[in-house]
């Protein structure tokens, strides 16, 4: 998942408290892309930090 979840449009929750109701389903999505895009924040951080070491040792 790379895109971020779009908020369902009002008309899409009918508010009889389903189950799961389009709003929990959104936010489950969201939680999901927001541990997805952490980590790969992480893993670019990660890799620049890992190709400075190795730009700084070949220079000395």
């Amino acid at each position: 998942m790379n895109e971020k979840p779009t908020p369902p449009e009002d008309w899409e929750c009918c508010e009889s408290e389903c189950s799961p109701c389009v709003w929990d389903t959104y936010y489950e999505a969201l939680r999901e892309w927001n541990v997805q895009q952490k980590a790969l924040k992480e893993k670019s951080e990660s890799s620049q930090a890992t190709d400075q070491d190795a730009d700084e040792k070949h220079q000395s």
